[in-house]
C-alpha cells in the first residue's frame, strides 16, 4: 500500500511541472505576439508619418518649382492699351467705325479758340473682365471699333484688369483664373498683341459650367494674336505663370478699387474717370454718350480750376 503512494507522487510533480512549463510557454508566445504587434504598429506610424513628409515636401517643391510671378507692364493691377494695330477686320466692323470721338468741347463752349492749356486730358477708361462673363462678351464685341478708334486718336486711356471671379463655373478647370493668367502672360511678353487677344477671348468664349479652353488652346489663340516668340508665350500660358497674381489681383479689387470709392463685385466694371457705367453693355452709343459726358464734366471742371488774370481797370 506503502508503494502504492510512493509511486503515486513522482508521477503528480511530473505532471504540475508539465502544466507549468506549458504555461511558461504560452507566456512566452502571447509576450512575443505583443512585442511583434506594438512592432508592427510602430512600424506604420514611421510610414504614414514617412508618407507625410514625402508629400509635404513634394508640396513644396511643387511651389518652389513654379514661382509666384507678377506680370510687366502693369499699373494698378491692369494694362494700359496703346496699340490696337492688330485688331482683326472682323472685329473691326462689329460696331460703327464712325463712332464720335470723346471730346471735351461738345458739351461745352460752342467753337472754342484752341490753346495749349484747352488740351483735354485722355478720358480714363478702366474695365475689369472676367473671360468666362456674359456681360463682358456682349460689352467688349459692342465696343471693340470704337474703343480701337479712341485709343489710335489718343483720345482715352483704355486699361483692361484681368480678374478670375467665375473660377468656379468651369467643372473644375478654374478656365477664368487660366485665361485672366494668359492675357497676363500676352501683356507681359507681347503687349502689342493684347487687345487682339483680350478680343478673341471674348469672342471664342466658352460656355459657363463647361470645360473650358485648355491650356494649349490658350497658348494657341495667343499666338495667333501675333506673337513674335511663340515658344515663350506657350510656357508661359501653359506654365499657368501668373495665375498666382491674378487670384490676388481680384482680391484687391474686390477689397477696393484704386483710386475710387468701388469695389468689384461682378464683371464687366467699366469705370469712366472714376465713375462707374451702369448702361446697357450691348448698346455702344449709349456708352459713347456716357464717355462724352464724362469727358466734357472732366473738361469743365479743369477748367474752373485754373486760375484765371484779375482784370486791371480801364483808365
Amino acid at each position: 500500500m506503502s508503494s502504492d503512494d510512493n509511486s503515486s507522487a513522482p508521477a503528480s510533480r511530473s505532471s504540475r511541472e508539465a502544466v507549468r512549463e506549458k504555461a511558461l510557454q504560452v507566456q512566452a508566445q502571447q509576450s512575443r505576439a505583443r512585442v511583434l504587434r506594438r512592432s508592427a504598429l510602430i512600424a506604420g506610424l514611421v510610414a504614414a508619418v514617412a508618407v507625410v513628409a514625402v508629400v509635404v515636401m513634394w508640396a513644396i517643391g511643387s511651389t518652389a518649382g513654379r514661382p509666384q510671378l507678377s506680370p510687366a507692364n502693369t499699373t494698378a493691377d491692369g494694362f494700359v492699351i496703346t496699340d490696337v494695330s492688330g485688331l482683326a477686320p472682323a472685329q473691326a466692323e462689329m460696331t460703327d467705325p464712325g463712332a464720335a470721338t470723346p471730346d471735351a468741347t461738345t458739351e461745352g463752349e460752342a467753337n472754342p479758340t484752341p490753346t495749349a492749356t484747352d488740351a483735354p486730358a485722355a478720358v480714363d477708361i478702366q474695365v475689369y473682365v472676367d473671360y468666362l462673363s456674359p456681360g463682358a462678351r456682349e460689352w467688349q464685341l459692342a465696343n471693340s471699333a470704337q474703343l480701337a478708334s479712341w485709343v489710335g486718336e489718343g483720345a482715352v486711356a483704355l486699361r483692361y484688369h484681368p480678374v478670375s471671379m467665375m473660377t468656379a463655373k468651369s467643372n473644375g478647370t478654374k478656365y477664368s483664373l487660366r485665361a485672366a493668367g494668359a492675357a497676363a502672360c500676352v501683356a507681359t511678353y507681347e503687349p502689342a498683341t493684347f487687345f487682339t487677344f483680350h478680343t478673341s477671348l471674348l469672342t471664342q468664349q466658352p460656355e459657363i459650367d463647361s470645360d473650358g479652353i485648355s491650356d494649349a488652346k490658350l497658348a494657341d489663340l495667343a499666338i495667333a494674336s501675333g506673337a513674335e516668340d511663340p515658344k515663350q508665350i506657350r510656357a508661359c500660358v501653359e506654365d499657368e505663370a501668373f495665375t498666382s497674381w491674378v487670384k490676388s489681383a481680384t482680391e484687391r479689387a474686390v477689397s477696393g478699387i484704386t483710386g475710387t470709392n468701388l469695389a468689384l463685385t461682378g464683371t464687366p466694371m467699366v469705370i469712366v474717370n472714376g465713375q462707374q457705367y451702369v448702361g446697357d453693355l450691348a448698346d455702344a452709343a449709349e456708352f459713347s454718350q456716357f464717355v462724352l459726358t464724362s469727358a466734357s464734366g472732366a473738361y469743365q471742371k479743369s477748367q474752373s480750376a485754373t486760375p484765371t488774370a484779375t482784370p486791371s481797370p480801364t483808365p
